[in-house]
């Protein structure tokens, strides 16, 4: 069963330009001149129950607006959504109650009172009864280890720990549908990583359904065997992670960090015919060779290299997801 089917999804802004100069902005008075922002695209989308997919993107890309769209908090220009069965526009009241929400730079909880008391005041909205939030928030406190910030006001937690509650207040209601925007922004290692756990754990116990957008590609490399790869508004990959990642990484990556300073047309000369991107590292004297083949093409690579650029550190490594997701904006999806 699909619990969100979206087709022909659009949304459009108008956005005012002023024209330059005092005579300009006389005729502004009169007559403005107006463009027509499409911020989504006439996307398609399903999510099956229980799937936790990544929605990814630059900024600007369309993942916020698609986010809200989804949620009810914007109406769409053109297109058609459906969501747990329901238009969210349409039916919002009872919408409402079948869906999390989480905005990494946004707070559902008051921000003058205890922890414990917003959700007590969520706990009414969502009409949760007393033994039904005893038994799922009392689990969610304690996966999540937020016990001892209950009596503290939200003003006074950490990021992470006000990330925390935020998350443990988005499931009051054990919604079958989470929706996570940027849920992990700015929080430390460790504080990540409990939120993933927590997130694979309920979504095991639950069934729950978990749509992420994120910044942090770790996050959809710990969470989600599917990705939504989305560009200037359009989806550009719908698909499995490990797909995306085998059509663009046939080979390997080798880590070269030289004495001297070396020309790129020197190392592309030592490429011996072989398929070879280079592009420059992030540190002094380090160049990156993407190189398709198997075993003995890399080691072949390695040995005309070193013969003739002293190395002071080598390494090989499969590309991250970050590395592909960037090689995907500059060259275009042709792959695959």
């Amino acid at each position: 069963m699909n619990v969100v089917e979206v087709e022909g999804l659009r949304k459009e802004f108008k956005s005012y330009s002023s024209r330059s100069g005092l005579a300009g902005a006389f005729r502004d008075l009169f007559t403005r001149n107006y463009q027509v922002l499409r911020a989504v695209n006439d996307i398609s989308l399903h999510i099956k129950k229980g799937e936790m997919v990544g929605y990814i993107g630059e900024n600007g890309a369309g993942k916020s607006t698609t986010i809200k769209m989804l949620t009810g908090i914007l109406t769409p220009t053109a297109g058609r959504i459906l969501v747990n069965g329901m238009n969210p526009h349409k039916e919002r009241e009872k919408f409402v109650r079948t869906i999390g929400v989480v905005f990494g730079q946004r707070s559902q909880l008051w921000w003058d009172i205890a922890v414990q008391e917003s959700f007590r005041l969520l706990k009414k909205v969502y009409k949760v009864s007393d033994d039904a939030y005893e038994a799922h928030m009392g689990e969610v406190i304690a996966t999540l280890d937020i016990g001892p910030l209950l009596d503290k006001p939200v003003r006074k937690l950490s990021l992470g720990q006000r990330m925390r509650c935020e998350l443990a207040a988005a499931l009051i209601h054990n919604p079958p549908l989470l929706f996570l925007d940027e849920p992990t922004i700015g929080l430390d290692v460790l504080v990540k990583m409990k939120i993933r756990e927590f997130l694979k754990e309920i979504n095991r116990k639950y069934q729950t359904t978990i749509l992420l957008t994120t910044h942090d590609l770790a996050d959809i490399e710990a969470l989600c065997e599917r990705v939504v790869l989305l560009d200037e508004g359009k989806i550009i990959y719908d698909g499995r992670l490990d797909q995306l990642q085998k059509n663009w990484v046939e080979g390997k990556q080798i880590h070269f960090e030289f004495h001297h300073p070396v020309e790129r047309h020197a190392l592309i000369e030592l490429s011996g015919g072989a398929d070879v991107k280079w592009r420059q590292g992030e540190r002094c004297n380090e160049w990156i060779a993407g190189i398709e083949g198997d075993e003995e093409a890399v080691s072949q690579l390695m040995s005309r290299v070193i013969q003739q650029h002293p190395i002071s550190d080598v390494k090989v490594n499969q590309a991250s997801t970050e590395e592909i997701i960037r090689n995907i904006y500059e060259e275009g999806l042709t792959h695959g």
